[in-house]
């Protein structure tokens, strides 16, 4: 018999996770509550714990504090009951790679118990939501990253998951690979998927998700809907992209002397505080203009996911460092090394 969870229970409910490897603390003291239908989003850069807590939540590493409850049931006492709830697509893909991707996606739902007909129907709408038809007969070999990455999250959907975990999926992606994911995911939210997605795109974060997690040093900085975390870095401004520095450094001065500013030097940006908007965006550009100085935009710019990020970290998302900081030892509860193997949880 399948296990319902009550729709009052969070899709997950975490409290005080903690994982160390050695001395090293990738994930300390994070909470986390996930309601079902919703999107929410770890945002981070590299190294910052998201693979971690994703790791510890899928029951592919114990945590050393602290617990956790996923579609209803503990991750350490019922681990096998959380397995079959959730799809965790990791960030190495989960394929066969002498086989094509209709043979995966075949095989697949082979292993996840579909008959014949079953699995040809599952397998056909999965090619055309992923957009997997004009490939489906190549080798995954021979596929570019994007396709392969593209036929490995259909496989994650062989089944419908009550839980839907993402972990870094359009890293590397192209553009085209990355927009079909981002339409997936919309569909999927709408049909009543729950999802937790891991990034370290600021874009893809504001665009998917309900409410996003700011991970910074293994510890949680901030949480919000993507509006709420923007509001915290305050009103709208006015940026004047200088064409050189030479020309950074005299609108400096003139800028500083009529408005209060702050410069990014290697953005070659002037921002200038601008709650009227409209108005102070047409202060700036004629002082700009009369200046006579070069430059290569003055336009107007809202918060963004970024500014939020920088503003409660003293950092951008997108620094770059080994994910949690010790991949190569780090280890699952049955001794093997995780970095490389081809998770697939849930089949």
């Amino acid at each position: 018999m399948t296990h319902t969870t009550p729709p009052t229970t969070p899709a997950i409910e975490a409290y005080g996770l903690t994982k160390r490897f050695g001395e090293f603390t990738a994930v300390e003291a994070l909470d986390l509550r996930v309601e079902h239908g919703t999107v929410v989003s770890l945002l981070g850069p590299n190294g910052a714990g998201k693979t971690t807590m994703v790791r510890m939540l899928a029951t592919l590493l114990r945590p050393d504090a602290g617990s956790a409850r996923v579609a209803g049931h503990d991750v350490l006492a019922e681990a096998d009951r959380v397995r079959a709830a959730i799809s965790l697509t990791g960030q190495f893909a989960a394929l066969d790679k002498h086989l094509t991707a209709e043979e995966n996606l075949r095989l697949m739902a082979a292993l996840r118990g579909h008959r014949r007909s079953s699995a040809r129907k599952i397998v056909g709408a999965l090619i055309e939501r992923f957009d997997i038809g004009e490939f489906r007969g190549r080798l995954v070999k021979d596929l570019s990253g994007g396709q392969r990455r593209r036929v490995d999250l259909a496989a994650g959907l062989i089944d419908r998951p009550q839980l839907l975990v993402l972990d870094e999926p359009t890293t590397g992606l192209d553009p085209r690979s990355r927009q079909v994911v981002w339409s997936t995911v919309r569909e999927l939210v709408g049909e009543g998927v729950t999802l937790l997605l891991t990034t370290q795109y600021l874009d893809e974060a504001d665009a998917l998700a309900d409410r996003v997690v700011l991970i910074d040093h293994g510890r949680e900085v901030a949480a919000g809907t993507p509006a709420q975390l923007k509001a915290q870095v305050g009103e709208q401004r006015v940026d004047v992209i200088a064409a050189d520095s030479a020309s950074l450094e005299r609108l400096a001065l003139l800028l500083g002397e009529q408005f209060e500013t702050s410069i990014a030097r290697e953005q070659r940006t002037i921002s200038v505080p601008a709650p009227e908007e409209a108005a102070d965006l047409a202060r700036v550009a004629t002082t700009v203009r009369d200046s006579g100085v070069a430059v290569d935009e003055v336009a107007l710019r809202r918060p963004t996911l970024d500014d939020a990020f920088l503003a409660l970290t003293g950092h951008p998302a997108s620094d770059d460092g080994d994910e949690d900081g010790q991949l190569a030892d780090e280890q699952s509860d049955d001794g093997q090394t995780i970095q490389g193997r081809k998770e697939r949880v849930g089949v």
